[in-house]
């Protein structure tokens, strides 16, 4: 019976950002293109491409058809591993590098793992930050933590400010604006965990 349960099939809800954004790119659309297409405010697309907010089911159908995408095809995708084995190796080799936010400078995401399962989601990325990394503040939908592997910042909470060393972590709600900064004239690694899960609300 548990097997059962194992085998059924989940979707990997927080991929979607991704994929959006890789058929909006391969049809040569700015942002601005798909927000005049769709009507959604391009604010609103940023941050579903960025995953830091799902969208809901009606503004889902409305930008994959409008990027002239088939919902079955789309769904397909977001297909998870059926089955966890107990355990995951996970070489270095294998992190793939993502854009969180477009126009942004300095920093360099790598995907380590992404899990979907009943009750929630999380994804585990690390993140190099170059001396003079820029963007402003952000929000996203789910729980932060923030582990630093090594190197100096300070991480930003609206008006709040942290300084961060090596081996220093941080746990916040990602509704509240946040940008890490580095002015260490050195680059910064972290350890960034994502937690969707409305039931730690």
């Amino acid at each position: 019976m548990e097997e059962d349960k194992m085998e059924t099939d989940q979707l990997s809800y927080y991929k979607i950002g991704g994929l959006i954004r890789q058929y909006r790119k391969e049809r040569d659309l700015k942002l601005l293109d798909l927000s005049t297409l769709t009507g959604i405010k391009s604010a609103l697309l940023s941050k579903i491409e960025n995953g830091r907010m799902l969208p809901t089911i009606p503004t889902l159908f409305t930008i994959i058809q409008k990027l002239g995408i088939q919902p079955e095809v789309f769904f397909a995708q977001l297909n998870a591993d059926k089955k966890f084995p107990g355990y995951l190796f996970l070489p270095k080799e294998t992190y793939t590098s993502y854009e969180k936010e477009e126009g942004a400078t300095g920093f360099h995401y790598f995907s380590i793992l992404e899990h979907s399962a009943e009750g929630g989601a999380f994804q585990i990325s690390l993140l190099q930050l170059d001396p003079g990394a820029a963007r402003p503040q952000v929000t996203t939908a789910a729980f932060e933590f923030i582990y630093v592997l090594n190197g100096q910042l300070k991480y930003q909470l609206e008006d709040k400010q942290f300084d961060m060393k090596t081996g220093d972590s941080i746990f916040f709600d990602g509704n509240i604006a946040h940008v890490p900064l580095n002015e260490s004239g050195a680059p910064v690694q972290l350890l960034v965990l994502y937690l969707f899960n409305e039931n730690l609300r």
